[in-house]
């Protein structure tokens, strides 16, 4: 790059990934680029509180953060109108409204779309309730406190092709939690509801022993479960479960339930469906071990929106989750590779996709360090306690903290997993690393 061109790097999507990706890229590479974000809202949401919102325990604006004062800060140019559609061949995207915006270089990470429409009856629009957006997760406490009026079968899973499984568990259990509460958990029988070829799968084969772990857990709370389910349809009050058995025959079962949260398939979002070389059929970003596309060298992609393909086969399909730490790895290793090309060097940066995971049940939780996040692994540990409800309580606000200050990676956070032996960067291979001249 010459002296005078501030290269132009944008950033699509505002939720973990875009913004701590954004904070990153304004500190590495401090005003020798020009950074944009663009978001279709207006505010930051901490999505892994949203199991907490929908039973009442946060207030959706407790875990939302208004953006544009924390981007203006940090000089990140904020566009809050979302992408209409991303023009690879151009460098540039259409916004909503019919602007165009220019790039050099594009880091995708807007999150996936909500695939409801693939199940008839599923989603906030149909009969059950949502948990993945913060809004989704506001509604769903309001369905909460009606269903509590009058009480009856409870409902909680993940259709075919779901990718992200530790929020079903803990609404799960969470849900379970607060019903003992309001000493109504003896009028309501809860199943769980899974394509997962066992409890406990999480879309990852399993971490440590989450599979007896989760299954005890179950157990104990009396609540039954369906693994190896498609969802065939949802009406008023009922859902259609076709359970696939090892043995290749189907069964049937029609589940009856007063309140139903069903985690819904994700796909790439509409601003980049169907282009050539830069997504997948399903609509989502292809990239290469650096985090980059292999078509347009100049975009890069972090977070639910890339392709990541499953773990093995399963009898019914079952996506591989991105969890938090694996995402703000793949955001440290585009930071670093984007300031080695506009330093005119290879890229030689790759992420860890490490997982680590608090799951909470309101009363308890799960937590697991996988390493890396797809078998086989180095690390593969998970463990149970009291301590991982006040665990996810201290990241939530650690992590709100860290948004609010528009910080990236403070030291102590550093120091922390570096004891853990956790790193967000794996170590570099010596051929890929080019030395500046």
């Amino acid at each position: 790059m010459s002296d005078h061109h501030r290269p132009k790097i944008v950033i699509l999507g505002g939720g973990l990934g875009g913004t701590t990706c954004a904070f990153e890229l304004r500190h590495a590479l401090g005003d020798s680029a020009e950074l944009t974000l663009v978001s279709d809202r207006p505010r930051f949401s901490f999505l892994p509180s949203n199991p907490w919102v929908a039973v009442g325990w946060r207030k959706a604006d407790e875990v939302q953060i208004e953006l544009a004062p924390i981007l203006a800060h940090k000089h990140i140019t904020f566009i809050a109108h979302g992408a209409e559609r991303v023009e690879p061949m151009l460098n540039r995207m259409r916004l909503k409204g019919g602007d165009h915006l220019d790039y050099d270089f594009l880091v995708i990470a807007t999150g996936p779309e909500l695939a409801f429409d693939e199940i008839p009856g599923l989603g906030p629009e149909g009969y059950t309730v949502s948990i993945c957006q913060t809004d989704h997760a506001r509604a769903a406490a309001d369905a909460f406190e009606r269903f509590c009026t009058d009480p009856g079968p409870v409902v909680i899973g993940a259709v075919q092709g779901a990718s992200c499984f530790g929020p079903v568990y803990e609404f799960l259990m969470i849900v379970d939690t607060e019903l003992r509460r309001r000493k109504l958990r003896d009028k309501v029988p809860m199943t769980l509801v899974t394509p997962e070829p066992y409890v406990g799968h999480l879309g990852l084969d399993g971490i440590g022993d989450t599979k007896s772990m989760l299954e005890s857990e179950l157990r104990e709370r009396q609540i039954k479960w369906v693994t190896n389910a498609r969802i065939k349809h949802v009406a008023q009050g009922s859902m259609a479960v076709e359970e696939v058995h090892p043995q290749g025959y189907t069964s049937l079962h029609d589940l009856p339930f007063g309140y139903a949260m069903l985690l819904p398939a994700f796909r790439g979002i509409p601003a980049l469906m169907g282009l050539e070389g830069l997504v997948n059929p399903r609509g989502f970003v292809l990239i290469d071990e650096y985090q980059r596309n292999p078509a347009y060298p100049n975009i890069f992609g972090l977070g639910v929106c890339v392709a990541i393909p499953p773990v093995g086969k399963t009898a019914v399909p079952v996506g591989v989750p991105k969890t938090g730490f694996m995402i703000e790895s793949m955001s440290t290793a585009i930071t670093q590779n984007l300031r080695d090309i506009i330093n005119a060097r290879e890229p030689s940066h790759r992420a860890t996709w490490n997982a680590i995971c608090l799951a909470d049940f309101g009363d308890g939780g799960v937590a697991f360090v996988a390493q890396p996040q797809i078998p086989p692994r180095d690390v593969n540990w998970s463990a149970e306690g009291r301590w991982v409800h006040y665990a996810k309580i201290g990241f939530e606000k650690y992590f709100m903290r860290k948004i609010r200050h528009g910080q990236a990676e403070p030291a102590y956070e550093r120091l922390v997993l570096q004891a853990m032996g956790i790193n967000k960067l794996l170590p570099e291979d010596p051929r890929d690393t080019i030395t500046a001249a």
